[in-house]
């Protein structure tokens, strides 16, 4: 029987994973994968919430820090690039844990996900200027054409999921639909799942609080380095767009302050939507998890 176990600790952005996973981290022995896409990239540490350098001392963390902005990275390739870890980290450890809230990257490594092939970034970038040129309609009709069942499927005022559908279609030679298989795969390993919960009033103050104390830590100032930039999907993320608003003279920065509070608590409702879906989750208050050992 195997005995190896992959703990998986999620739940919604601004919820206490970092503090709780850090614990639960030194009980188990074990180091930290990280599953928040977005503390991949190491430029943006203060917008992210990434892991600070006295935790990431305390804690080995995988996944934090290590791609620039420039760099395409995807839920397929974190699949990939995890199972091939935990294959390692099994070999010493009995008990690893992965600590995020980014929703589809930790349904990749626990349910497989379908084998999309990476975009080159011509493709991607001769597409994006299409749209940018010729609008959504150019793109709709292409996918029309190449993947009439997905056009019936997706919604066609998305126009990144259109334009997405569009780069598999183009990349593969094959219709996007004909890919997606959804198909859960088995891993050679137990997988238990943790989610951290609080009652709405009390996640929105948290939510709120947080930005207050990234502005107060340096936000703007992160937020400003990387607006040369602002095209890239990596800085399509609450926090940084609605800086870019200030940037740009379209918003004030009070303003700013109080739409990244908003939509990181629209953020945080979906997270708990997709999560919800997903009846293996056993929830807790963060006040509750001593429970957990």
């Amino acid at each position: 029987m195997n005995t190896k176990t992959l703990i998986v600790l999620s739940g919604p952005t601004g919820v206490g994973k970092t503090a709780l996973s850090l614990d639960l981290a030194e009980h188990l022995n074990s180091p930290i994968i990280s599953a928040d896409s977005r503390q991949f990239y190491r430029a943006l540490p203060i917008g992210t919430a990434a892991p600070t350098k006295e935790e990431l001392e305390r804690v080995h963390h995988y996944f934090v820090g290590n791609l620039q902005l420039t760099d395409y990275y995807s839920a397929s390739q974190f699949e990939t690039d995890v199972i091939r870890l935990l294959d390692d980290l099994f070999q010493t450890h009995e008990t690893i844990l992965m600590s995020g809230g980014s929703m589809m990257y930790i349904d990749a490594v626990c349910k497989g996900i379908d084998d999309i092939p990476t975009i080159d970034e011509k493709l991607r970038e001769d597409l994006k200027k299409l749209y940018e040129k010729e609008g959504i309609d150019s793109i709709r009709n292409q996918l029309k054409l190449l993947d009439p069942v997905f056009y019936k499927q997706v919604d066609l005022q998305n126009h990144k999921r259109v334009i997405h559908a569009l780069e598999i279609c183009l990349m593969s030679g094959k219709p996007y639909s004909s890919l997606r298989k959804n198909e859960i795969k088995q891993r050679p390993f137990k997988i238990v799942k943790i989610g951290l919960q609080r009652d709405r009033e009390e996640l929105y103050g948290r939510i709120n609080r947080r930005v207050d104390e990234m502005m107060a830590k340096g936000l703007l100032e992160e937020a400003r380095a990387v607006y040369p930039l602002r095209h890239l999907n990596a800085l399509n993320t609450v926090g940084y767009k609605e800086l870019f608003n200030y940037f740009s003279g379209e918003w004030t920065l009070n303003f700013a302050i109080e739409k990244i509070k908003q939509n990181t608590r629209i953020y945080s409702r979906k997270q708990m939507t997709w999560f919800k879906r997903d009846l293996e989750i056993q929830w807790f208050h963060p006040d509750e998890t001593k429970a957990i050992w």
